[in-house]
């Protein structure tokens, strides 16, 4: 490996450490607890790390980690979905008490009703509205032309607002 190589792979490797705050915040819209945000950051890195010759230059790197993330996420969704919990699994679950502030509970009304959502609706309110990404960097995250991210943002809030109508 030439010096110039080996410099842009370091260079490339600095920038990927460099998007390890985006990387959390974006996880925390996926994951409910620290842990679970902390496992999928370092999933995400590890294949990115593991193919990183797949990343084009040029391109716009947070996108294509975001990608992976997104992507992540859902295959473990699908996976544990389909294991489904043991009994041993959910044993804390009812040892834990839920906090009885009006605020708690409509910020929990409102991750049900996000997670009611369409993953398509629900990815685009996350980047653009959450995370304040632009249109075009969400369309790029998304794979989809910039008109159809601000539809799909417009749908996402009215089937949200609808949501919310329905469980007040």
């Amino acid at each position: 490996m030439d010096s110039h190589a080996a410099h842009s792979r370091a260079s490339l490797h600095a920038d990927i450490v460099a998007l390890i705050p985006a990387l959390k915040a974006f996880a925390q819209t996926f994951c409910r607890n620290r842990t679970d945000v902390d496992d999928l950051v370092q999933e995400t890195l590890a294949k990115a790390l593991a193919n990183i010759d797949k990343f084009e230059p040029g391109t716009r790197l947070k996108s294509w980690m975001f990608t992976i993330m997104r992507n992540t996420f859902y295959t473990r969704a699908k996976t544990s979905h389909r294991e489904g919990p043991s009994p041993v699994d959910g044993v804390a679950d009812g040892l834990r008490q839920e906090a009885t502030q009006d605020w708690s509970v409509q910020g929990q009304e409102l991750l049900h009703a996000m997670n009611v959502l369409p993953a398509h609706y629900r990815d685009v309110l996350i980047l653009v509205i959450v995370q304040g990404e632009s249109y075009s960097h969400a369309a790029d995250v998304c794979d989809c032309a910039i008109g159809t991210v601000k539809s799909r943002l417009n749908r996402a809030r009215h089937l949200l607002l609808e949501e919310l109508d329905h469980t007040m």
